[in-house]
């Protein structure tokens, strides 16, 4: 008999309609996003090759990571689904805004989000290896997490209407 391991998948079971809508996929849409996953694994980045050998087998507090994963409607490029962690990789040139929208989407959600630019992952990679570190083993109550976000849609519906 085994028991059912929760993840970093996001439920949407008891959330506001409009956190439940940032993440509804079609099948369509969860297909396209897997495609797009599964080729980012098969070509990383410099920077996400320097990180993945940083955070690959559990090399950070054992904390297992995950390259290349679907949270939500959000390809993050390294998750850790057991602390609710994502770790995004900025580019250079990047979009600010669709940075923004997609780190308030993971939030949202009680998802902890780290985000850093590429430039800065390839010019001090024990720097950016320390934050992980410091935010994996910092204690995490997930169900007050996602609490506070169901409780700011909440706020949010109240104000809108």
């Amino acid at each position: 008999m085994t028991a059912e391991r929760k993840t970093l998948g996001v439920s949407t079971a008891g959330a506001s309609k409009r956190a439940a809508g940032s993440f509804a996929l079609t099948g369509a849409r969860l297909d396209k996003l897997k495609e797009r996953a599964r080729e980012a694994r098969r070509a990383p980045t410099p920077a996400q090759e320097a990180l993945w050998t940083e955070l690959s087998g559990s090399r950070v507090g054992g904390v297992k990571f995950l390259r290349q994963s679907i949270v939500g409607s959000v390809i993050v490029d390294f998750a850790a689904p057991s602390r609710w962690i994502a770790v995004l990789l900025s580019p250079e040139g990047a979009n600010p805004e669709v940075d923004a929208l997609q780190d308030k989407k993971l939030t949202d959600v009680g998802v902890r989000v780290l985000r850093f630019a590429e430039a800065d992952v390839l010019e001090d990679i024990a720097r950016v290896v320390k934050a992980i570190s410091t935010e994996a083993n910092k204690p995490f109550d997930k169900r007050a997490a996602r609490r506070g976000a169901a409780q700011m849609f909440a706020n949010d519906e109240g104000a809108d209407g």
